[in-house]
Formats: structure tokens, sequence, C-alpha cells
């Protein structure tokens, strides 16, 4: 569940500014041919797969889902995998992992490494098999601080020489972000995977808020979305909600959410991705979309 370090549903009103002594972290080679030749493996709630980008081709990719066995953890599941799929048999060195998993974004003015660990494990439920990573998001002007499960990295680092770790959201944020300044209204993004809802919205070069919550029935989802919009002091006429990705009976959604807020609508993927090859596909989620295409 995204949420900044004070409050989960805190307004953030200071300027956000960067800081010299946290570049170091960021990812400065994390470009578009880095991430076409890494592996990237994709990890959330009962799904496992596998990509690599073509590095002559721009929105071509070599997509693989894995059976996940839910009676195991998912590191021995990817240890399983080891042994049968094709694309983690291929020898690649350098991978990219996506984790879905709670993160904590703090502004880049206020963090302060050594006390990443005790904030992250006082705002969430932590769990002492989990590693906590930073990753600086620049071009937002966040830390986003998140978990991997030991195990699972121990795995992950026995096969590959250079890893990238970053949060399922980090591309979804950054595509979504640009998006942002297209026109002149406010607007309120959801995003929506493995039934979960992802709600943020962005103001003047930074998050203004960001939240997580179960994607569980369409009343919830309307509730939720009506209840941040009033909070946010969004206005019903002339500022904009997008649903994103696979929202539970979006038509439904869409139709209950229009009896309140007179503009809503839903991103397709293949208009918001200028028609790519990719973003034609429907077995690759929209997160895996923004990271290859944006």
């Amino acid at each position: 569940m995204p949420t900044f370090i004070k409050c989960k549903h805190r307004l953030i009103e200071k300027k956000i500014v960067s800081l010299q002594h946290i570049e170091s972290m960021a990812q400065t080679d994390n470009n578009i041919s880095d991430k076409r030749i890494r592996l990237t493996l994709r990890f959330s709630e009962g799904s496992m797969s596998f990509s690599v980008g073509d590095p002559q081709a721009d929105d071509k990719i070599v997509f693989e889902t894995y059976p996940v066995n839910t009676g195991i953890s998912v590191a021995a599941n990817l240890r399983e995998a080891f042994k049968s799929s094709e694309l983690l048999l291929s020898g690649y060195k350098r991978a990219m992992v996506l984790v879905d998993t709670p993160v904590m974004l703090v502004p880049m003015d206020e963090f302060h490494e050594q006390d990443v660990e005790t904030l992250y494990k006082h705002t969430y439920k932590w769990q002492r098999n989990e590693d906590i990573v930073s990753n600086v998001l620049p071009e937002l002007n966040v830390v986003a601080v998140f978990s991997i499960n030991k195990d699972l990295k121990l795995v992950i680092d026995d096969h590959f020489e250079d890893i990238r770790l970053q949060p399922l959201m980090q591309s979804v944020w950054a595509h979504l972000f640009r998006r942002s300044f297209t026109g002149n209204r406010v607007k309120l993004f959801a995003y929506f995977h493995n039934k979960r809802m992802e709600v943020f919205r962005f103001q003047q070069n930074r998050f203004h808020f960001s939240n997580a919550y179960e994607a569980n029935s369409t009343k919830n989802n309307v509730y939720y979305l009506l209840y941040i919009w009033k909070q946010l002091g969004m206005n019903i006429e002339n500022d904009e909600l997008y649903l994103v990705g696979d929202a539970p009976n979006k038509d439904e959604l869409t139709t209950e959410l229009q009896r309140f807020l007179h503009r809503v609508y839903t991103i397709n993927p293949e208009t918001d991705f200028h028609n790519a090859t990719l973003s034609k596909r429907k077995d690759i989620p929209y997160d895996l979309k923004a990271l290859y295409l944006t």
C-alpha cells in the first residue's frame, strides 16, 4: 500500500527538492535500452512472470508466465521455475525485478537513510524475513522504500550478477506522471491490478496523494474513489478521473462513478501507447507495457 511517511492519507504540501547526498542511489543507466536487455522478473500475489525485450525493436518482448504453486513460498516457486522456464534457462546475467509490495514514498528533502528501516517497520506489518530497499525516483522527487522477501532475493542473487529492484508501480507512476501534464485539468488516477486499486495524484511536479485499497467490489471502489475525490477537494465538473488496468466490472464501475463525476475515463493501452504492437497484448499487464514503452 503506497503511502507517505507521516500518514497514509496525508497530503504532502511541502516543496520537494532533490538532495545531492542521495543522487548516488539513482539508477542512472536504467534507460530504455537497458530495460530491453535485462530479464524482467515480475512478482505479485499469486502470479509470476518473466520477460525480455528485443534490443532491435521498440515494442517487442518475449513474455512467459509461470504457474504458481500457492502451497509453497514464492522463493520455492522461483527455484522450481529455474528448472523449466525457457527464459530463466537462457543464461541472462542481468535482471530487473518488479515486486508488488507495500511502498512508502518519502519526499527527497525528508529522506534520511538511517531512519528508513524504523519508519518502514512502523508503517507496515514488516516481517523479519524481509529486506528493506530504497529506490530513488528523481523525476518524481521521491524515494520509494519497499521490501522484498529475503529468500526470494537470495534465489535471485544466486542466478544473476547485475540486479535492479523496483516496486511494480514505479513504471505506472512514471508514465502517468508524464500524462498528467496533458491539458490543464487536475487528474486523479486509479490503477487496478491483482485485485488491488492504487490511487494517486500529482501536483506541482510531485506526488500529492498515493494510497492502495483492496478492489473487492464495485461498491467499495466507488466509495474509496469518491471519498478521495472529496478529501482532495477536486471539482466534480472540471477535474478528471482515469481508470487504468484490469478494473473488475469496469463498465459497472464507470457507470456508477459517472453518476457523481462528470469526467470519468478509461485509459485504452493501445491509444495510450500509440498503437504499439505490445500495447495490444491482452496477456501482458499495463505496468509491464509502461516499463517497456515509456
